[in-house]
This record gives C-alpha cells, sequence and structure tokens, in this order.
C-alpha cells in the first residue's frame, strides 16, 4: 500500500525549494558518471530508443518518425506549429522530418485558406496504418526492458520518475513551484 506524506506549499522559488529539500548525493570528490542517475536515464532512453528503432525499421520508420505520427493520431496536434511543439523540435526541423514523411506518403499538408501562414497536417491512410501499429511496438519494447519486475515495482518505480520529472520541470526557468508537477513531487511514497 501507498502512504503518501504532504509536504505543505511555500511561496519558494524553484531554485529556493530544491535547495530545501535538497541532500547531496552527488560529491565532486570521486564522482562516478555510470552511478548517475541522469546518465543511467539517457542510457535508457538510448537503449529503449534503439529497439524501438530496431521494431520500425521493417516498417520504414526511424525512431524520429514515429512519435509525430503518433501525436498526429492521437489529435495532440493538427497543424505544423502544434506539431512541432508537442514533439520538442524547432520549425526547421520539423519542416524536414514532415517532408520524409510526406514522401513517404504517410502525412498530408495543406494550406489553411484562412491564414497562409498555417499548415494543416493530416494523416494519409497509410499514415493511419502505420500509426495504429505504434502503441504495440512501444509495450512490446518497454515491456521487454522491465522484464523481471513486480507490478508493485514498476508502480514505485514510475513513481518515483514522475517526482524527478515534477522537480525537473520546477527548475525550469520561469516555471512556477506549484501546480500538479509540484503536487506530484509532495506526494512521497512510503
Amino acid at each position: 500500500m501507498t502512504e503518501t506524506t504532504h509536504i505543505p506549499k511555500t511561496a519558494k522559488t524553484a531554485p529556493e525549494l530544491a535547495a530545501s529539500a535538497s541532500v547531496d548525493f552527488y560529491k565532486s570528490e570521486g564522482y562516478e558518471p555510470g552511478e548517475s542517475v541522469g546518465y543511467m536515464m539517457r542510457r535508457i532512453i538510448t537503449l529503449i530508443s534503439q529497439g524501438i528503432e530496431r521494431e520500425f525499421e521493417p516498417k520504414g520508420l526511424t525512431n524520429a518518425q514515429w512519435l509525430p505520427l503518433f501525436k498526429l493520431h492521437m489529435g495532440h496536434a493538427s497543424t505544423v506549429a502544434e506539431l512541432a511543439r508537442a514533439c520538442d523540435l524547432d520549425a526547421g526541423s520539423m519542416t524536414r522530418l514532415l517532408d520524409r514523411l510526406e514522401a513517404k506518403q504517410l502525412v498530408s499538408r495543406t494550406r489553411s485558406v484562412d491564414d497562409r501562414r498555417v499548415v494543416n497536417l493530416e494523416l494519409t491512410e497509410a499514415g493511419q496504418a502505420a500509426a495504429r501499429d505504434i502503441p504495440g511496438v512501444l509495450c512490446n519494447v518497454q515491456n521487454a526492458h522491465l522484464a523481471g519486475f513486480t507490478e508493485d515495482e514498476w508502480q514505485t518505480l514510475k513513481g518515483f520518475l514522475r517526482r524527478i520529472l515534477a522537480t525537473a520541470q520546477s527548475l525550469q526557468p520561469g516555471q512556477s513551484p506549484t501546480g500538479n508537477a509540484l503536487d506530484a513531487a509532495r506526494a512521497v511514497p512510503r
């Protein structure tokens, strides 16, 4: 059973909040990069991405191409600008990526009749079929990487990752240390 402890809300800035709740887990003397949580998370992401790339290769998709297809399929974006934001890409990178997806006849682009600056996106039939396969590939690859975990361990891991993510988001410039991200960080599993 997961019990939560609630930390009272304060008016501290994100860096003040992080400093007040922080323990110095890392020290410069004897620092081992391979033992860094950030390094391990980056390695895990790299290995999972490589697994996803291998699974999509026979389908003609790269690791970079599945995300925009899936975002469009899920209705999270309908324009180039929205899709670039949803995928954390700049407009130029998104345009080049869409060029490749359009060449594969997975996406079509049309200019808005109301605003010529806006480019609307739509999945083609082939794009819709490819997007429908994405969840299965993602589930298979992630489940393979979680082999040996129990349901409770998986839930605990997700809770810890949510806390790290919430803290990281609260430390971003211009972010207020309030709202859902901070509330998630305040819920401490016991």
